[in-house]
């Protein structure tokens, strides 16, 4: 059992974050053991293929090491590019990091990246709504709060004293238990935790009934099936293979009918299906 000891100044600091260096190693490490990961197999069947296969086996000798050498999240949504420099390790390390990414991660970066970006959305509300004590027990149900510590069978033996640095939370659609990136450099700690809703990840959204394609017309019909969960202009762009623009003015229309609703997150606005619009869609 280990926890993490929380002060004053740390309960401030708290932060969210994305990093898809992480969900590249996380990735990896799912595709040797699919049994696990059966909520992944429409991926796994792709990243498992002939168009991966050499990225793949040329990083997994190095998949014992790479959690520790993968630094913690510096930013909110960060770049792939803005991550590897700061891996530690050979420079072929990173260039076959690099390697996998580019074959069995990036192509599906979307879809995941929404997910992660709708978890974000959820947490931030959480905290606003119920304070953070909710935010931290609610990320697994294997975490515990008890006074000023965050306690788990997941985390590494023994206390982990913050003193002031606060700790960054990074939502992770491979991840299947949490897990603790120690502070490194300048970088707090950062604790790992499955994403919510990582059962959709996969699911086809193309298909949406016909009277409600009749009732909205196609493209909004399936913009309005695409904010199940809280998703982003960009996100909804890439799943329904409209141009930004054209969901922005789709999602306008559905808004001021009251269909969805929007929340702003940093930079980006997080669009949800009201209560008005789930009914459509259960209909």
């Amino acid at each position: 059992m280990g926890d993490i000891r929380f002060g004053v100044d740390d309960l401030g600091r708290l932060r969210f974050a994305i990093s898809p260096l992480w969900e590249t190693v996380a990735a990896l490490r799912a595709t040797t053991d699919p049994g696990g990961h059966a909520v992944h197999l429409p991926w796994l069947k792709k990243a498992l293929g002939a168009d991966t296969e050499a990225a793949r086996r040329a990083l997994l000798p190095h998949l014992t090491e790479l959690p520790a050498l993968a630094p913690p999240p510096r930013c909110p949504l960060a770049e792939i590019e803005e991550e590897l420099p700061a891996l530690a390790g050979p420079p072929e390390l990173a260039s076959s990091v690099r390697a996998w990414w580019e074959a069995g991660v990036r192509p599906h970066w979307p879809r995941i990246r929404a997910v992660l970006e709708a978890d974000l959305a959820y947490r931030t509300r959480q905290l606003s709504e119920d304070g953070i004590q909710e935010v931290l027990t609610r990320l697994h149900p294997r975490l515990r709060w008890a006074e000023d510590r965050l306690a788990s069978a997941d985390l590494p033996a023994g206390t982990l004293a913050l003193d002031g640095r606060g700790v960054t939370l990074a939502p992770s659609a491979f991840a299947a238990r949490c897990v603790l990136l120690p502070a490194r450099g300048g970088t707090p700690p950062c604790l790992v935790y499955p994403a919510r809703a990582v059962g959709t990840l996969w699911e086809r959204r193309e298909e949406t009934g016909d009277a409600l394609a009749r009732l909205l017309g196609r493209s909004r019909a399936l913009l309005l099936s695409g904010t199940s969960t809280p998703s982003t202009t960009t996100a909804l762009a890439h799943r329904t293979g409209l141009s930004p623009g054209a969901v922005s003015q789709h999602l306008a229309v559905l808004r001021d009918a009251g269909l969805v609703t929007g929340h702003r997150y940093r930079r980006e606005v997080y669009y949800r299906a009201s209560e008005l619009g789930a009914s459509l869609l259960d209909a």
